[in-house]
């Protein structure tokens, strides 16, 4: 156990220093251009206002003077280098560390180390902002890591050997609770968590309701308990989870700065609750006579100046420490990310519960960070659907990205509640993952079993590019996709995937795909479409695809009063969400029969699973089904267009 867990650290090791090398790499080998369209830089930036925040630090706005219709990757709490492009082209990076604290389409706050690296920014003329490498994260993870290795005698000690043997794990035994709006599942999985001293671990397949489960059960555990700590990997997710939570009346302390920063979920976050305080003038009043002492500090006593600085920190110090101690008070939960569990704020604190949702999408070390401030922990999410992410092939093939959800289930089976009943997809579309991936245990609910968009259509189709490319596609292939009007600019002739940098790129998929989404919109009917408000997801597996079918739907008109309805991203961006119609473009097209990542069928699995009423794939069959996943995914929806 040890042993795996020294293993686990050496290939987060491997992670790190890959990780590494390639943004090293990417530093200097990437044009300012190629960074702008992967989403890691913009580029020229503008200067707007400075001031000091709630929590008293320096912060800048900046906005991008070329707004881009382009994808970013920036989020609030990472890290972030400033930069300045000299007269010969040369790029000079400023030597100091800075992070985000808010960012939306074009604009952006930045949290500054100092006053001196503000002037520098003021002094720069070509000013651009890229993403730096996230060493806390890791140092984090390690420190977890190296933790839960040294426990001995203690709860982290027990909760490890649970996690990682057979260990006896221990239960309440009170009466089970009733909940007449959940199914029987949710019902039981809720009473599950109520029961478990140690761990438990909610299994939510797509559509089967698990946030309604969580919520539910956080908010009875809050009848047992006064506070709780509730985790996730990303922002986007503890956004999600804390917003269910406000909707029941819940005490939410949300813990950094949320990615989707709704006016509602700035309301529960620690820096807008601070602000909001009574005595928070006072401290601004307290601070701001610190810093102008320190402005006149040359023309008085320097005793006198020491004397009256450490008098009013001392008495800063107090009132910021009351504010905190009364939001904590107030708050019933505290929401944050795994990595967000290390801030300051909740430095010491220990809750009887630790709930982790999305869990099979966290890196165990990642989880190991947060567990040791709880006495017992629950787990959220689906192993079956998308997992953590990794870049270094060593660490992947060693097994870093078997998360602890995974580990419960192979060694705590009973700890482990499956919720059997989906209220997202037909009964066509749910069939397939539910054999594949769920052992045939989910079931439809009666109100989404037979639901459709059209009469006499089926729920799944496969446009096969092999027989488009060679003109045997079957009857109803052809009846899609048998169209006059002009190719888009670009056109090629074959149906052949192209590398595009990191990514791929199948130009003549793509714009069939455009093709076949808008004559089956035509089918439906444009009115009907607009009142019923039938919404649409594009996906593609490459996110280079994704790129260049945005500009496809973008540059065509007949999309333009329909695009609010019609969403286009990778797998990843999609987990998490449904569409009434989704549409995959799946890219592989070669003689070798290479699938790349596809190979990872927990992403199909998402992509699938996304559809409530119709699912349409566009794919080479040639290159795709010499995996036994595809064969079998083509000969299913064979099977549906009999009936």
């Amino acid at each position: 156990m040890i042993q795996a867990l020294a293993e686990q650290r050496r290939l987060l090791q491997h992670e790190f220093e890959h990780e590494k090398e390639e943004f090293q790499r990417q530093m200097e080998a990437t044009s300012i251009v190629r960074k702008v369209r992967r989403g890691i830089c913009w580029f020229p930036l503008q200067t707007g206002r400075s001031y000091h925040n709630s929590l008293d630090q320096l912060v800048v706005e900046v906005s991008r003077k070329e707004y881009l219709d382009e994808e970013h990757n920036f989020e609030p709490g990472k890290p972030v280098v400033f930069f300045s492009e000299e007269a010969s082209g040369l790029l000079h990076y400023m030597k100091f560390a800075a992070q985000v604290s808010y960012v939306e389409e074009d604009r952006m706050v930045v949290v500054l180390p100092s006053s001196d690296a503000l002037l520098q920014l003021e002094r720069a003329d070509r000013l651009g902002i890229q993403l730096t490498l996230d060493e806390t994260t890791y140092r984090l993870m390690y420190e977890a890591l190296d933790r839960v290795m040294e426990a001995k005698g203690n709860r982290l000690a027990e909760l490890r050997d649970i996690c990682h043997t057979s260990a006896p794990t221990h239960r309440f035994t009170f009466l089970p609770q009733r909940f007449p709006w959940l199914n029987a599942s949710q019902e039981q999985a809720v009473n599950e968590v109520l029961w478990a001293k140690d761990v438990a671990v909610v299994h939510g397949p797509p559509g089967t309701g698990k946030t309604t489960t969580l919520v539910e059960a956080i908010y009875e555990t809050l009848h047992r308990e006064t506070q709780v700590l509730v985790c996730a990997q990303s922002n986007m997710a503890v956004d999600w989870i804390a917003e269910k939570l406000c909707d029941r009346g819940v005490n939410v302390l949300r813990i950094g700065n949320p990615t989707r920063v709704t006016d509602r979920m700035l309301g529960q976050t620690f820096e807008r609750r601070f602000e909001a305080h009574p005595r928070y003038h006072d401290l601004w009043a307290i601070r701001k006579a610190i810093r102008d002492l320190y402005a006149a500090r040359h023309k008085g006593n320097r005793e006198n100046f020491q004397q009256k600085i450490a008098r009013l920190r001392e008495r800063a110090t107090e009132l910021e420490l009351g504010i905190q101690e009364e939001l904590f008070g107030e708050a019933r939960v505290i929401a944050c990310t795994l990595t967000g569990s290390a801030h300051r704020l909740l430095s010491g604190r220990r809750f009887g519960t630790l709930f982790i949702d999305e869990a099979a999408q966290a890196l165990e070390a990642a989880c190991w960070i947060a567990i040791p401030k709880a006495d017992r922990f629950i787990l959220a999410g689906d192993h079956r659907q998308l997992p953590p992410t990794l870049k270094c092939p060593e660490s992947l093939a060693g097994g870093l990205d078997k998360t602890l959800m995974q580990h419960l289930v192979e060694h705590q089976p009973r700890c482990v509640s499956l919720l059997r009943v989906q209220y997202r997809m037909c009964d066509a579309i749910m069939q397939f993952p539910n054999q594949e991936f769920y052992e045939g245990q989910l079931q439809s609910d009666p109100s989404v079993r037979y639901r459709g968009i059209l009469d006499w259509d089926t729920a799944m189709e496969w446009i096969d590019t092999s027989e488009e490319e060679t003109g045997t596609s079957s009857t109803q292939t052809s009846t899609l996709t048998s169209v006059t009007e002009e190719p888009f600019p670009g056109h090629q002739e074959d149906f052949g995937e192209q590398q595009n940098g990191l990514s791929r790129v199948n130009p003549r998929e793509a714009e069939l795909t455009v093709r076949i989404l808008r004559q089956y919109f035509e089918k439906i009917g444009r009115d009907r479409i607009l009142h019923e408000r039938i919404d649409v997801g594009v996906i593609s597996p490459y996110r280079g695809q994704v790129h260049l079918l945005r500009q496809l739907i973008k540059r065509d008109k007949f999309f333009k009063p329909l695009r609010s309805l019609i969403s286009v991203n990778t797998v990843d961006g999609f987990q998490g969400q449904e569409r009434d119609v989704i549409v995959i473009s799946m890219v592989r097209s070669n003689e070798e029969g290479q699938v790349g990542f596809l190979r990872d069928l927990r992403r199909m699995n998402v992509a699938i699973t996304r559809a409530r009423m119709k699912l349409l794939i566009i794919g080479d069959s040639t290159t795709l089904c010499r995996h036994p996943f595809y064969r079998r995914l083509k000969k299913y929806i064979e099977q549906q267009e009999e009936y």
